[in-house]
């Protein structure tokens, strides 16, 4: 075992080369039954919302009669061993488990210096005119930012040359490794099942609309992104996602986390996914077998839905502070937002439960390009419910708001305060064609419409509500007199 010594951590580059002889590098004693991803005969994976996932990993093991130490190699990194579970398939009550370990230490040239503090290596040095080696013996006192050795009667640091390390400490491993002592009935092959709760693989709902000409419907396609930081691949998964908010217990959790960036990989062309009721929850199957490889993110299709019906509008909402002060001028030029809604219904081309997400929409411009027009995150959605995607301001429809008229009012037995007060909103509309604007009043306490240009609904309690026409290339005034009791 060599490694190269230079810097060690913030301070020294250590390199390594690893003489990988009788599984040497694999670590750990050599009475014990090591099981890899080579035994693998299936996985199941189902991800959670909140960075949790359900692997259930089967492996055929040939397991002694007697006491077993069995080595399960290539776990996940982000392991919770309290929920790890060892069952045999083909021979169920065959063994009884006595004690399991969770081996995450793993071998890294720093880690190997690390378990060699006090302990001897050698240092192989090269002449730099002959290329003659010479090897002398060293004892390891730190590597505390960096590496101390004792030569002889000296202490060096940044030796140049070689470290030999002997072999790799039992307690070191160069994989995650679930290690499980147990007592078996005979001696044979058995197809063993081991699950277990993981962090480090998430995934979220991403969809992609596109609006057709007049803004009428869109075509939309959802994508469930996947992440893998678990350390660990799982080749040719049965993948399930489940959506819904899962209660968990929250514990410090002092395991390995990697952090790296992530390939993308292709969107897998595929059917979408489908889906089932699971408690109260949501449950995701994907049709087919698909690597989640470590490190790794990937998109697989969850649905695909064309033509359906959209409703844009144009919202100009207000606040409730000015109608119990006087202020005069509210704005110029105020924005106003612009939302697309549409109903997750059958007839609607929709119908199934939506996982919460991101929607980016587009809309083709006039020589055939999409253009990214908005995006807003929705909620998990069930169906026959609305989904509401605020996407930006218009730039063509503008507001002038102001208040004309305020006066305190006197007030009653049964009210403390009695504010009226009158306001104009001149709506501009600079496109070709003619808009209706939704302008939305917060109207605070027990109030009452005493006057109005144009009639106004009662959205809510505290909400006055006018959809006003604006024709094109003009504008329109909306002017209303409140009275205001608290």
């Amino acid at each position: 075992m060599i490694i190269y010594p230079g810097k060690l951590r913030a301070s020294v580059t250590v390199f390594v080369l690893f003489f990988l002889l009788s599984g040497m590098a694999a670590a750990g004693p050599a009475d014990e039954r090591r099981s890899t991803l080579e035994d693998q005969l299936a996985v199941a994976v189902t991800i959670y919302n909140e960075d949790l996932a359900l692997v259930k990993d089967v492996r055929k093991v040939q397991l002694d009669k007697g006491m077993n130490r069995l080595a399960m190699r290539e776990v996940s990194a982000r392991i919770r061993p309290e929920t790890a579970q060892l069952r045999s398939l083909s021979d169920p009550g065959a063994f009884t488990l006595f004690e399991q370990n969770f081996d995450f230490d793993l071998l890294t040239p720093a880690k190997l210096l690390e378990k060699y503090l006090g302990r001897a290596v050698h240092i192989v040095k090269t002449h730099p005119t002959t290329g003659r080696e010479s090897t002398v013996k060293a004892r390891v006192l730190s590597t505390n930012n960096g590496v101390v050795l004792k030569v002889g009667d000296r202490i060096e640091t940044g030796v140049p040359g070689r470290l030999v390390f002997d072999s790799v400490p039992a307690n070191l491993r160069d994989r995650p490794t679930l290690v499980m002592q147990l007592q078996n009935k005979k001696s044979a092959h058995q197809e063993l099942e081991l699950s277990y709760l993981t962090g480090g693989l998430a995934w979220q709902a991403d969809y992609v609309a596109e609006l057709n000409g007049d803004d009428s419907s869109v075509d939309l396609n959802g994508w469930v992104t996947l992440t893998n930081q678990s350390g660990t691949t799982y080749p040719n998964a049965r993948l399930q996602l489940v959506a819904g908010d899962v209660n968990r217990v929250r514990e410090d959790m002092h395991l390995i986390e990697k952090r790296a960036g992530f390939a993308a990989e292709a969107m897998d062309a595929a059917a979408p996914m489908s889906q089932q009721a699971l408690f109260e929850y949501h449950l995701y199957t994907l049709a087919r077998p698909t690597t989640i490889a470590d490190k790794q993110t990937k998109q697989v299709a969850l649905l695909s839905a064309a033509d359906v019906p959209v409703r844009k509008e144009l919202v100009l909402a207000g606040n409730d502070y000015y109608y119990r002060s006087s202020v005069g001028e509210l704005g110029q030029k105020m924005k106003i937002g612009v939302y697309v809604e549409f109903e997750n219904k059958a007839n609607a081309h929709l119908g199934m439960p939506l996982p919460k997400g991101v929607v980016r929409v587009y809309k083709k411009d006039q020589d055939g390009n999409a253009q990214f027009v908005g995006e807003d995150r929705i909620e998990h959605t069930p169906k026959n419910e609305k989904v509401r995607l605020r996407l930006g301001n218009a730039f063509d429809v503008t507001a002038d708001k102001k208040q004309t008229g305020f006066k305190k009012r006197a007030s009653s037995k049964k009210y403390h305060y009695a504010f009226e007060s009158a306001y104009e909103i001149v709506l501009k509309n600079a496109k070709p064609e003619a808009v209706t604007v939704s302008v939305q009043e917060p109207v605070p306490g027990d109030w009452k419409m005493l006057e109005e240009s144009h009639r106004h609904t009662k959205a809510t309690a505290n909400t006055a509500l006018w959809r006003v026409k604006v024709p094109a290339e003009g504008s329109t005034t909306l002017r209303y007199r409140v009275l205001v009791r608290y």
